[in-house]
């Protein structure tokens, strides 16, 4: 009998909740210094992940949560990617 795969978790940086990896977003500073939304999980670099909620980006980008983790300054255009992502998202559930 097959034991069933262990889900993994990661801790949203905004919410401070556990959340399945796939459920969440994961940003990325590269080791050239850009920041990046990693879809795929598998980019290199300081990440960070958020959950996917309007909530958590809000209070992310409010307190400035993502400039700390990736010790870097945050873009808007992130903050509005991550929320046209999530609006995609939410259409399909």
């Amino acid at each position: 009998m097959l034991k069933p795969r262990k889900v993994p978790l990661r801790k949203c940086v905004a919410t401070n909740e556990q959340y399945p990896k796939m459920d969440m977003f994961r940003i990325v500073r590269t080791p050239e210094g850009n920041i990046i939304v990693d879809l795929t999980g598998k980019a290199r670099g300081r990440g960070a992940y958020l959950s996917k909620s309007k909530r958590a980006i809000n209070q992310a980008k409010k307190k400035k949560v993502l400039d700390r983790h990736l010790e870097t300054e945050v873009p808007e255009s992130i903050y509005t990617e991550l929320l046209e992502l999530l609006g995609e998202a939410s259409d399909k559930k």
